[in-house]
């Protein structure tokens, strides 16, 4: 506790904070709010106990996709741990079936909500997509081809459930599903997944894939 409260009192200083508002650019270019030096005091010390919330680099989501060989309008895709739901709008490019996320903070679900509203780009081609708030642990996967995108969004314990109701998901639903794990802190709890198989990775991320469907 001591530990987590000396971590969130460090990233209160304005130095973290301005280090925070270094991912604008992409709120500039397409006019929404997803950066992480807005969050709000709360949300970020309960992100502490659960994942702090950072997101994703354009640069990097696009490495990852380009790492999928599929027919994007075949497949589901979901982000675990949305957040304000920029995974959501860039993933919305790539001509999904459909998009979903998952937030557990009411308030980050909240401005994804908005910021979905607001996004207007020339290259969207996915027109179906929707911020959940819940319980990440909860979710019940899709029975179709999947993409799971996780930007590490909870602790060991609670990845481990996920894993364990995608795993009864693929037994239930053999199908194409792949997992996309950005800053795999917990990789060995998807390596050990007799279902997956690791097909691309570098420090950053981890990419997995279905062994069945």
């Amino acid at each position: 506790m001591l530990r987590k409260l000396w971590e969130f009192a460090r990233d209160s200083t304005p130095e973290r904070r301005r280090q925070r508002y270094g991912d604008m650019e992409y709120d500039w270019e397409q006019r929404v709010d997803t950066t992480g030096g807005s969050v709000r005091w709360r949300d970020r010390l309960l992100g502490l106990f659960l994942s702090p919330y950072q997101p994703t680099e354009p640069a990097l989501f696009q490495a990852m996709m380009a790492c999928l060989e599929i027919e994007f309008n075949q497949f589901t895709f979901v982000d675990l741990g949305s957040g304000k739901g920029r995974t959501l709008l860039m993933a919305s490019e790539y001509g999904f079936r459909k998009i979903v996320g998952v937030e557990v903070l009411p308030a980050l679900d909240q401005v994804a909500q908005e910021n979905l509203a607001r996004y207007r780009s020339e290259s969207q081609k996915c027109f179906t997509v929707a911020a959940v708030c819940g319980d990440a642990t909860e979710f019940s996967f899709p029975a179709e081809p999947t993409v799971v995108y996780l930007f590490n969004p909870l602790p060991e314990s609670g990845l481990k459930r996920v894993m364990a109701r995608l795993d009864a998901s693929l037994s239930a639903h053999p199908r194409p599903v792949y997992v996309l794990y950005h800053n795999p802190w917990f990789e060995h709890l998807i390596a050990g997944n007799g279902k997956l198989r690791k097909m691309a990775g570098t420090p950053q991320y981890s990419i997995y894939t279905s062994r069945t469907g």
